[in-house]
């Protein structure tokens, strides 16, 4: 069993072209013994987003903190704490943060995924 608190974990940070004001962890995975899925957990700063991209495997996200939107099929839909999003395999999808605090939330990939 592992039990930790995410915050205790040097994130992995990206800030570039695609992706603005990012913050990773992964806090179960491989590691740690995990051979069905990832968890992890991003923050986004005010103003951040993630680049937009697909990729072969669905994901699950669940909004923790913040105000953001996320891009599916073209479109800007709100989320905020207690939103669950499934995105499937190949589908395109960005989030960005809309508010002035951090946009946190948890992202499940399943083993063979990236893990970061």
């Amino acid at each position: 069993m592992k039990i930790v608190n995410y915050k205790e974990i040097e994130p992995t940070r990206f800030d570039n072209d695609v992706a603005k004001g990012v913050a990773g962890r992964v806090v179960i995975g491989k590691a740690d013994g995990a051979d069905n899925f990832c968890m992890r957990v991003f923050e986004l700063e005010s103003n951040g987003h993630t680049p937009c991209h697909t990729h072969d495997w669905e994901h699950e996200i669940f909004f923790h903190a913040g105000q953001g939107e996320v891009l599916s099929n073209g479109r800007w839909t709100p989320v905020s704490p207690g939103t669950a999003v499934l995105i499937p395999g190949n589908e395109a999808h960005q989030i960005r943060n809309q508010g002035d605090a951090p946009l946190v939330f948890v992202c499940l990939v399943p083993a063979g995924a990236p893990e970061l």
